[in-house]
């Protein structure tokens, strides 16, 4: 019965250490664990493509493009090669009427990865108050890879829950709107990304409130 004390006793020095000597714990990005690929290879490039439906984008009109070049901005960041968001906005703009499936926009672009981020809702109150701020949203993430040949194929989708702050809602009178704005985008874009390059324990403390 002492045997297991003394020995988890002798575990925590080690383990502070071994925090201080290397750092917090990294956490595998779930894009990497599901498909054994990873989005931080040499070979890899990748284009960031957001929807949104006209009843969000009625509230937040640029919600698609923001969100697009938040995540860009993101990757890059994290050492992934991303094609920039003005050029694949240009190529959306260009071809509004003529394109169905997102691997064309890989294609088009020469990219390996298209990250395709599908907005299902998007606030930025607290429920049933107008003046307390507590960004949510909710929506599906894909990624295509786009072959030698240009076709595409679905090789990953994950469903995405965020609310930020966690714990509660922040008055509006602390911050204006604007900032708050970009502050859940930059939150909303970070857990994103996390599914695409390595993330370490604690890292979301600092969003909580």
């Amino acid at each position: 019965m002492l045997l297991p004390l003394a020995l988890t006793g002798c575990l925590k020095p080690l383990i502070f250490w071994g925090y201080l000597l290397g750092g917090p714990p990294s956490i595998e990005p779930d894009f990497d664990i599901m498909t054994k690929k990873s989005m931080t290879a040499k070979d890899a490039s990748v284009a960031v493509v957001c929807y949104a439906p006209l009843e969000v984008k009625y509230d937040f009109s640029a919600i698609d493009h923001e969100l697009a070049k938040y995540l860009t901005f993101r990757l890059l960041q994290h050492k992934v090669k991303v094609v920039n968001p003005d050029r694949v906005r240009a190529w959306l703009d260009e071809n509004a009427d003529n394109w169905d499936e997102p691997s064309e926009i890989g294609k088009a672009l020469g990219v390996k990865y298209v990250v395709y981020i599908d907005v299902e809702s998007f606030n930025l109150w607290e429920e049933n108050s107008h003046n307390l701020y507590r960004g949510h949203a909710e929506g599906v993430v894909s990624v295509f890879e786009i072959d030698a040949d240009g076709e595409g194929e679905k090789i990953y989708t994950k469903e995405i829950t965020s609310r930020f702050p966690t714990i509660a809602p922040r008055a509006s009178t602390e911050v204006p709107y604007a900032t708050f704005k970009q502050q859940y985008l930059s939150r909303l874009s970070e857990e994103i990304g996390r599914l695409f390059y390595e993330q370490y324990s604690g890292d979301d403390i600092p969003d909580a409130t």
